[in-house]
C-alpha cells in the first residue's frame, strides 16, 4: 500500500512537472511569436508615408506584425521595436568612384528620400537607428532625434543632410555610437552638447565643417571619458593648441585628423595618447621633422603621415618601439626632403603589411630593412631614389604581395622569369630603367603599368594566355617593336590599352575583338599603317580613342558610331574623306588635325553640348564656318568636361597649338577650351555667333580664305587667351572691343587687309609686337611705320583710355612746355655764342683762322 502511495505521489509530481514544463515551453513559444505593438506599427507606417522609396525597399511594410518587416527588429519578450536598419544596400559612391565599381545609378535608385516623420518618437524603446547612404536632399537632421532617449547607436552618415547639427543630440545620454560623416554642408558653431554624451565610444564627424567652432571642438571632445574612436577627417580645422594640460580621453584607440588644415609641427601632447592603435594625420600641412617621442606609441598598428610637409631625417631610434606597426604611410610634398638614415643592415622590430613611401629618400640601394618585410601585402615606394636592381631573393619572400608600385625611381635590370609574384593584382614599375623583353610571369595581375622604361622587342603573341586577368595594360613610352598581337584583343576584362610612344608597326587588329569592356585605347606615336578597322565598332563601351601620329589612311569607319566615344584623337595621320555626320552627342574632344579631310563642317556638330576641344587644323575643309556654333554649351559657359578620364585612372594627353606654340596637356586638358580651324580652305565671314562662346580660351582661324570684318563684339570672349586670324582676307577696322580681351596673351592679325587705327588699352598695351599687325598696309598706329592722323610724332605710346586719363593729359601738357622751353633755350644760347664769335671774327680778323677754329672747338666741347 505504501508503495502504491509513493507511486501515486511520484506520478502526481511528475505530471505537475510535465505541466510546468509544458507551460514554460508554451510561454517561450508565445514570446517567440510576440507581435509588435499597435501604436509602434502605426508610427512606422507614418514614417513610411513621409518617404519616397523608388526601389521598394519598404515594400514588406504591410500586414499586422511589423516585427517581420524588412529592416525592423523587435524585442522578443515585449514586442517593442528596438532597431531600424535602413541603410542603403549600395554603399555611397564617393566622387572618384562614380563610374567605377559602385555604379551611381544603382545607388540612386536604392536611396530613401523625403521627410523624416516625428512619429519615430513613439518608438520609446528604439536603441538603434541607421539611415546611412540615403539621400534626404539637404534637409536638417531632425531635432526630435534628441527625444529618442534610449538610442545607443545613431548613423546618419552619407545621407545628404545639411545645416547645423541640432544640439538636442546632447540629450542622448545612452549613446555609444554616433556617425554623422560625409553629409552635404553640415556644420556646427558649438559642440558643447557633446560633453553630455558620457557613454560615447565612437564619434565620426568626417567632412563636417567645424571651422566656426573654433577651439571649442577640442575641449568638447576632451570631455568624453569613454571615447575609443574619434574621426574628424576633412572638418576644415586649422589649428591645434601647442599644449593640452589635461587629457581626459586616455583610452582613445583611434584618432583620425586627416584632410584638415593643420600647419604646425606634430605636437607633443598627441604623442602622449599612448593607447593609440591608429593615428591618421594625413593630408594636412604638418611641418618639421618627425618627433623622437613617437617611441611612446608602443601600441601603434596604423600610422598615416602622408601628404604633409614633413622634412628631415628618420632614424632607427624613432621607430624602435613600434613593434606592432603593420600599416605605415609617409609622403611629402617636396621631392626627397625626408631621408631614411638607418644603417644598411638594420632589421626593424615591426613586420609591415602595408607600406607607402613617396618622395622619401631610402636609396640608392634596395635596403635590408625592406628586404626583411616578408609579410607585405601592399608596397608603394615611389620617388625613393632607388637606383639598384630588385633582389631576387626578396621577390621570393613576399608571396602575399597584392600591390607593388616602384614607379619613378631609377631601378635597373631585366625582369626575368624568376620575378614571380603569385598574388599580385596591381604592378606599377613605370619610369625606371628596366630593359629587355616584357616580363611574362605575372599570371594574376589585373593592372600592369610598365611605361617610361627601356623594354624592347615584341609584345608577346600569347599575352592573353599569360596574363588572362588583365584589365589595364600600359606599355607606353618604351622601345617595343613588331605588330600588335591579335591575342591582346581577346582579353575579356581589358578596360584600358595604352601603347603610346613605341615603335609598333603593321595594322590594327581587324578581327577577333572580344574586349567588350574596353574603355580607352591609346596607340598614338607609333608607326601603324593601314585603315582603322570597322571591327572597332564592336567596342561598344569605348569612350576614348587616341590613334594620333601614325601612318593610318582611309576614312573614319561609320561603325565607330556604335562606340560610346567622348574623346577621339586621330590627328597626324593620312586619313581622308568627309567629316563624319554621326559624331556622338556626348563627345568632349575632337582632334583631327594634320590629315587630308575634306568637305564642310557638319551642322550636326553644333549640337555637341559637351565639346570643348575642336581641332580640325591643317586639312582640306572648305565652305563656311557654321553660324550655329553658339550652341556648343561647354564653350559658352566654360564647363568644359565631365572628367571621364577618372574612370580607370587614365589621364589623357594631347598636343594643343595655343599661345603661338605647341603645348602638351594632360591633367589640365579638361580645362582647355579651343576651336582651331586653321590651315584649311574655309571661306565667307567670321560668324557673329562665335562671340557668344564666352568660355573659349583659344580661337585660331588662320591660313584660310575668310573675308569680311572682324565681329565687333569680339570683346565678349572674355576668357580668350589666344586669337589668331592671320593670313586671311579680312578687311575693315580692328574692333575697339578687342581692348576688352583682358586675358589675351597671344594675338596675330597679320597678312589681312585690315585698316584704320590699332586699338589701345588694357591687355593690348602689353602686346607691343609690330609683327602682330604685319601685312596690313592700311593699318596705322604707334607700333607701325604708318602713324595715324593726329598722332604725336614721338616714338612713345599714346594713351587714349584709363582711369587716370586727366592726369596723363596734364602730364603731357607739362612735358610739352618743358621741351618747348628747352628748345627755346637752345636757340637763344646757340645764337648768343655764335653771334659773339662772328663779331669777334670780324673785329679781330688779323688773329687768323686758327683762332676761330679753336673757339669753335671750344663751343662744340661745351655742347657735347
Amino acid at each position: 500500500m505504501a508503495n502504491l502511495n509513493l507511486t501515486v505521489v511520484f506520478l502526481l509530481l511528475s505530471s505537475l512537472g510535465i505541466i510546468k514544463l509544458t507551460s514554460c515551453n508554451e510561454d517561450n513559444q508565445t514570446n517567440v511569436n510576440v507581435k509588435c505593438i499597435h501604436t509602434e506599427r502605426e508610427a512606422l507606417l507614418s514614417f513610411k508615408r513621409g518617404l519616397t522609396d523608388p526601389s521598394g525597399r519598404l515594400s514588406s511594410w504591410i500586414g499586422e506584425d511589423c516585427c517581420q518587416w524588412r529592416g525592423v527588429e523587435c524585442n522578443n519578450q515585449s514586442g517593442h521595436v528596438t532597431k531600424l536598419h535602413l541603410q542603403n544596400p549600395y554603399r555611397y559612391p564617393y566622387p572618384y568612384e562614380f563610374y567605377y565599381i559602385y555604379p551611381i545609378i544603382e545607388y540612386q535608385k536604392s536611396c530613401l528620400r523625403g521627410e523624416i516623420s516625428s512619429s519615430l518618437t513613439h518608438l520609446k524603446y528604439l536603441n538603434y537607428l541607421d539611415l546611412s547612404s540615403n539621400d534626404f536632399e539637404g534637409i536638417q537632421v531632425p531635432e526630435f532625434f534628441g527625444n529618442l532617449k534610449n538610442l545607443r547607436y545613431l548613423n546618419v552618415s552619407l545621407a545628404n543632410f545639411s545645416g547645423e547639427i541640432p544640439p538636442h543630440l546632447g540629450n542622448l545620454s545612452s549613446l555609444i555610437h554616433l556617425d554623422l560623416h560625409y553629409n552635404n554642408d553640415m556644420h556646427a558653431t558649438n559642440l558643447g552638447w557633446l560633453s553630455s554624451l558620457s557613454s560615447l565610444k565612437y564619434l565620426d564627424l568626417g567632412e563636417f565643417n567645424l571651422s566656426r567652432a573654433g577651439a571649442d571642438w577640442l575641449h568638447a571632445v576632451n570631455m568624453l571619458p569613454s571615447l575609443l574612436e574619434l574621426h574628424l577627417s576633412g572638418c576644415e580645422l586649422e589649428s591645434l593648441p601647442p599644449s593640452l594640460p589635461f587629457i581626459n580621453s586616455t583610452s582613445l584607440f583611434v584618432l583620425d585628423l586627416s584632410e584638415n588644415q593643420f600647419n604646425s609641427s606634430i605636437l607633443q601632447w598627441l604623442l602622449n595618447l599612448t593607447s593609440l592603435t591608429k593615428l591618421d594625420l594625413s593630408s594636412n600641412s604638418f611641418q618639421g621633422s618627425i618627433p623622437y617621442d613617437f617611441v611612446n606609441l608602443r601600441n601603434l598598428e596604423h600610422l598615416d603621415l602622408s601628404s604633409n610637409q614633413i622634412t628631415g631625417v628618420i632614424t632607427e631610434a624613432q621607430l624602435m618601439n613600434l613593434t606592432s606597426l603593420e600599416y605605415f604611410r609617409l609622403t611629402t610634398d617636396k621631392n626627397q626632403s625626408l631621408v631614411f638614415n638607418v644603417t644598411y643592415n638594420w632589421v626593424p622590430p615591426f613586420r609591415l603589411k602595408y607600406l607607402q613611401l613617396d618622395k622619401c629618400l631610402i636609396g640608392p640601394k634596395f635596403p635590408i630593412w625592406l628586404q626583411v618585410q616578408s609579410e607585405l601585402i601592399y608596397l608603394i615606394l615611389t620617388n625613393a631614389g632607388i637606383s639598384d636592381a630588385i633582389p631576387e631573393e626578396w621577390v621570393s619572400k613576399v608571396s602575399e604581395l597584392t600591390t607593388l608600385d616602384l614607379s619613378y625611381n631609377q631601378i635597373i635590370g631585366k625582369l626575368s622569369h624568376r620575378f614571380i609574384f603569385p598574388n599580385v593584382s596591381f604592378i606599377d614599375l613605370s619610369y625606371n630603367r628596366f630593359n629587355g623583353p616584357i616580363p611574362l610571369s605575372f599570371a594574376n595581375v589585373a593592372q600592369l603599368f610598365l611605361k617610361g622604361n627601356f623594354f624592347s622587342g615584341p609584345i608577346p603573341s600569347n599575352i592573353s594566355d599569360l596574363m588572362p586577368k588583365l584589365n589595364i595594360l600600359d606599355l607606353s613610352e618604351n622601345l617595343l617593336s613588331g605588330t600588335i598581337p591579335l591575342s591582346i584583343m581577346k582579353l575579356n576584362d581589358l578596360q584600358g590599352l595604352f601603347l603610346r610612344s613605341n615603335q609598333l608597326s603593321g595594322e590594327l587588329p581587324h578581327h577577333g575583338i572580344e574586349s567588350q569592356r574596353l574603355l580607352v585605347v591609346d596607340i598614338s606615336y607609333n608607326n601603324l599603317s593601314g585603315k582603322i578597322p570597322s571591327s572597332m565598332g564592336f567596342l561598344s563601351s569605348l569612350y576614348v580613342l587616341v590613334l594620333s601620329n601614325n601612318n593610318l589612311h582611309g576614312e573614319i569607319p561609320s561603325s565607330l558610331q556604335n562606340c560610346s566615344l567622348e574623346s577621339i584623337d586621330l590627328g597626324g595621320n593620312h586619313l581622308s574623306g568627309n567629316l563624319p555626320l554621326w559624331i556622338q552627342s556626348d563627345i568632349s574632344i575632337i582632334r583631327l588635325r594634320s590629315n587630308l579631310f575634306s568637305g564642310i563642317i557638319p551642322r550636326q556638330w553644333c549640337n555637341l553640348q559637351f565639346l570643348h576641344i575642336l581641332d580640325l587644323a591643317q586639312n582640306n575643309i572648305f565652305g563656311g564656318i557654321p553660324h550655329c556654333l553658339d550652341n556648343l554649351t561647354a564653350l559658352v559657359y566654360g564647363n568644359s568636361s565631365r572628367m571621364f578620364s577618372d574612370q580607370i585612372g587614365y589621364i589623357e594627353k594631347a598636343i594643343i597649338v595655343t599661345k603661338g606654340r605647341e603645348l602638351e596637356y594632360d591633367k589640365t586638358l579638361k580645362f582647355v577650351t579651343i576651336i582651331d580651324l586653321s590651315g584649311n580652305n574655309l571661306t565667307g565671314g567670321i560668324p557673329d555667333e562665335l562671340t557668344s562662346l564666352r568660355g573659349l580660351g583659344t580661337l585660331n582661324l588662320s591660313m584660310n580664305h575668310l573675308t569680311g570684318n572682324i565681329p565687333k563684339n569680339i570683346g565678349n570672349l572674355r576668357w580668350l587667351e589666344t586669337l589668331d586670324l592671320s593670313k586671311n582676307s579680312l578687311f575693315g577696322p580692328i574692333p575697339e572691343s578687342m581692348s576688352s580681351l583682358t586675358s589675351l596673351a597671344h594675338l596675330n592679325l597679320s597678312f589681312n587687309n585690315l585698316s584704320g587705327r590699332i586699338p589701345h588699352g588694357n591687355q593690348l598695351q602689353t602686346l607691343n609686337d609690330a609683327s602682330i599687325y604685319k601685312g596690313n598696309p592700311s593699318l596705322c598706329g604707334s607700333l607701325l611705320p604708318t602713324k595715324c592722323p593726329g598722332d604725336e610724332t614721338s616714338d612713345g605710346p599714346t594713351f587714349t583710355s584709363g582711369s587716370i586719363e586727366d592726369k596723363q593729359d596734364g602730364d603731357d601738357t607739362e612735358r610739352l612746355w618743358f621741351y618747348v622751353c628747352i628748345g627755346l633755350g637752345f636757340v637763344v644760347g646757340f645764337w648768343s655764342v655764335c653771334g659773339t664769335l662772328l663779331v669777334d671774327v670780324q673785329e679781330v680778323e688779323a688773329s687768323g683762322a686758327d683762332s676761330l677754329k679753336g673757339n669753335l672747338e671750344t663751343f662744340a666741347d661745351v655742347w657735347d
